[in-house]
């Protein structure tokens, strides 16, 4: 009879390492990339000494890195300063994704006609990263009105465009991107979230006070395709002193302009 040797209880370790050597790995690429994620979640210029100990590197590891994101575009630095902040190179790319153009394109002639119908600015703005990004924007045609930039940032839980993008998106969507969720909300905080998206969904819009300035109603409607919204369109309704106040009519206004960017749309299988 021949006897068995136990396992050691070292192989699941080393087993473990194996299936880690099968993956393909790029240290230089992995640096550059944390280089960029760092500076991503900062307001403020981080000198390479800063970027280094916040990675837990070394000098020597990140000064080229460092010097040839500068070189290509991706980093920039203040006059007369030694800080890097990540420049609009990424924003940029992603823009000139053809089905991001495309959508700008269709949208565009949708939300002139809306701000000169309503007298409201509007703007369109899409996922990314946990976050919502405004993508594109259209001034009031009046004297006076509010408008976001271009590039505008916050997370998906502070704005109507977020829950708007979150609320019409398959569960599979929703699971990987409150994964993404910067800071992690608390769990009494996410279930309030996402019973709000369902209220959103089954309305068809949200309809909600501005967070961040006073006077002005947030109305935003899911621009569909696909599997879900590809885009929110949202309007940060002004309501002017001296004249009636529209909001009602503002808001089926946002809808219906959504609704025909919608339709313009090419319906595919592509997951937002």
């Amino acid at each position: 009879m021949t006897s068995q040797t136990p396992a050691s209880p070292a192989e699941p370790v080393a087993d473990a390492e194996a299936a880690d050597d099968r993956r393909y790995r790029a240290p230089a690429l992995e640096k550059g990339l944390d280089i960029l994620e760092l500076l991503a979640g900062v307001t403020t210029p981080l000198t390479l000494t800063q970027i280094v100990q916040r990675l837990g590197r070394s000098h020597g590891e990140l000064f080229r890195m460092v010097q040839v994101l500068e070189y290509r575009g991706y980093l920039s630095t203040e006059a007369g300063g030694d800080g890097y902040t990540l420049s609009d190179r990424l924003f940029s790319l992603g823009m000139n994704q053809p089905r991001t153009r495309y959508l700008i394109e269709v949208a565009l002639p949708e939300m002139r006609q809306l701000a000169q119908e309503t007298g409201q600015s509007c703007h369109v703005a899409v996922h990314t990263m946990g976050d919502m990004a405004v993508i594109a924007r259209m001034e009031s045609a009046d004297q006076l009105g509010f408008s976001v930039r271009v590039g505008y940032r916050r997370p998906l839980l502070q704005a109507a465009s977020g829950v708007v993008l979150y609320a019409f998106q398959p569960d599979d969507v929703r699971a990987r991107w409150e994964a993404l969720l910067d800071p992690v909300p608390t769990p009494e905080a996410l279930a309030s979230f996402r019973a709000h998206a369902e209220e959103v969904r089954a309305s068809g819009i949200e309809r909600t006070p501005s967070r961040f300035v006073g006077g002005v109603t947030d109305l935003s409607a899911p621009i569909l395709r696909g599997r879900g919204a590809a885009a929110a369109l949202t309007m940060p309704y002004l309501s002017k002193l001296g004249e009636d106040d529209a909001i009602d009519a503002a808001a089926a206004a946002v809808q219906a302009a959504a609704e025909r960017i919608s339709a313009q749309l090419v319906d595919d299988d592509h997951h937002p």
